[in-house]
């Protein structure tokens, strides 16, 4: 696959110097990845200027370089520079380009908002393949293409990877892809140039206030993906002013909108919800049409989930009777409120769940409350080198549970004690509800041995994750093995 300089970029305003007949034959980004024949993007990250390793990537065979200022080296008078002003948005046109606009070949769904995405994501690929459609899921958990499953870095990879996946997704035939999209994806333009069928929005809650430094800031990144630069139909979680907000932006423009929430004027909302401790049973009002239904997924927060998919299946033109068959049957999401399974449980239930910021913590918690016939203990603690604001907020939230026991849990640079203590800070008044283990494992341990018949603990923070990150370290850590062998060594079946 090759494309000409001047095909990479048209459309794009920027300024050729050199050879606009230059033959490109790969995209590149980090210098020590260019192969002979790429094209080499000087991006200007937060650390490193991008255009410092021009002069390595022409050395490993660099044709061209795209730069926002223009680089003199003595040595590369055959290297054409394409000179811009965003290296970023650039990359991510040039990328689309190289790959015949591939988002375009099938109906992709873009699934924003703090909490959710991932469910979400699950909820949609589960209706649309059951719907008889080829199916493909990008996202926290992995990439899935058709039944290939693979492991992902990024929530959103970088616009060279992310159209590559797209073009692998368009060569498998793929009718429908669901893609969780992040507030850095759509900062960075990760997604520009990607043609949306449909975009949806979960929830807007206290997270990556490190990066976007201001709530506001943070909202206006996800809106993004609601603008006229991203045209689409659209579902809308209006439980929240950030979503009421977006559904005044979305109707001025004129877009199709499907509203979603608790209250009865959204277009799908509950009528009656029952929850059980491997179930839940809803009566939905979709467009003035009840449908009563069970699906296998537990909490209040997956009923939120759950119509926000529904709504995203009736803008991909799934009729209602179609997402009601394929939800009753939806398989477990992993890390999401998933139950721990183990031969002896003493009669204590055990679940592993993602929530790493306070109002999914809350969330996840209630969901565990509703399900619990006595105490629900919460395991929990918060990432290092991440938004340190929401740490006491975290710790308010923990309270909500009768008793939690607070821990590491990716502690990354910094000290898992100074964490531990950020937390703590705002858990005053409840001494006596909370204690302190900073190993993990013997965290999860302890909230076991703390249990009785009848008790539920929630291990909340890593859900999916199957490491823990240490310094430069990254260990072998998985929520759900431990707890398991936890729960078994607590009640005879252990070692």
């Amino acid at each position: 696959m090759s494309k000409t300089c001047a095909e990479l970029f048209e459309g794009l305003e920027c300024t050729i110097i050199g050879n606009p007949n230059e033959l490109v034959e790969g995209l590149a980004y980090r210098s020590d990845r260019v192969n002979p024949g790429d094209v080499f993007f000087c991006i200007v990250g937060f650390s490193v200027d991008g255009h410092s390793f021009a002069q390595d990537a022409i050395n490993r065979g660099a044709k061209v370089l795209v730069v926002e200022r223009k680089i003199y080296l003595a040595d590369a008078t055959d290297v054409t520079e394409v000179v811009v002003s965003d290296s970023r948005k650039a990359m991510a046109h040039a990328a689309a380009a190289f790959y015949d606009e591939p988002s375009r070949a099938f109906q992709l769904v873009g699934v924003t908002g703090t909490n959710g995405k991932t469910t979400t994501t699950y909820l949609v690929e589960h209706i649309a393949r059951v719907a008889g459609k080829r199916t493909g899921v990008i996202g926290t958990v992995g990439i899935q293409i058709g039944d290939e499953h693979r492991k992902s870095e990024h929530t959103t990879p970088e616009s060279p990877d992310l159209q590559q996946m797209f073009a692998q997704m368009r060569d498998a035939r793929c009718d429908v892809v669901a893609m969780e999209v992040s507030s850095h994806a759509l900062d960075l333009e990760r997604t520009w140039g990607t043609a949306f069928a449909v975009t949806a929005f979960t929830n807007l809650t206290q997270d990556h206030l490190d990066y976007h430094k201001t709530f506001d800031a943070y909202f206006e990144a996800k809106a993004l993906l609601f603008s006229r630069d991203y045209p689409a139909r659209r579902v809308i979680n209006v439980n929240d002013k950030w979503g009421r907000e977006l559904l005044r932006r979305c109707t001025a423009n004129g877009d199709s909108v499907i509203t979603t929430g608790f209250d009865a004027s959204a277009q799908i909302h509950p009528v009656e919800v029952s929850y059980d401790a491997a179930h839940t049973d809803v009566t939905l009002e979709v467009r003035g049409t009840r449908y009563t239904f069970s699906y296998p997924l537990v909490g209040r927060f997956n009923v939120e989930n759950v119509m926000t998919a529904f709504g995203v299946g009736l803008q991909l033109g799934i009729s209602a009777e179609a997402i009601v068959a394929a939800l009753i049957d939806v398989p477990a999401v992993p890390g999401r409120l998933e139950r721990v399974k183990a031969a002896h449980d003493g009669g204590v239930s055990v679940y592993v769940d993602y929530a790493h910021t306070p109002d999914a913590l809350t969330k996840a918690i209630g969901s565990v409350k509703a399900l619990s016939k006595r105490r629900t203990i919460v395991v929990f603690g918060c990432g290092g080198n991440r938004d340190a604001g929401k740490r006491p907020i975290m710790g308010r939230a923990a309270l909500d549970a009768d008793f939690a026991v607070v821990t590491s849990d990716n502690p990354r640079h910094e000290d898992p004690l100074a964490i531990i203590d950020d937390i703590v800070g705002g858990m005053g008044g409840g001494e006596d509800r909370f204690e302190v283990v900073p190993d993990r494992r013997s965290a999860i341990a302890r909230a076991i041995a703390l249990a009785e018949p009848g008790d539920c603990v929630l291990v909340a923070g890593k859900g999916h994750e199957d490491y823990q990150l240490v310094g430069d370290e990254v260990l072998s850590f998985d929520d759900r093995i431990v707890a398991a062998e936890e729960l078994e060594r607590a009640n005879g079946g252990g070692e």
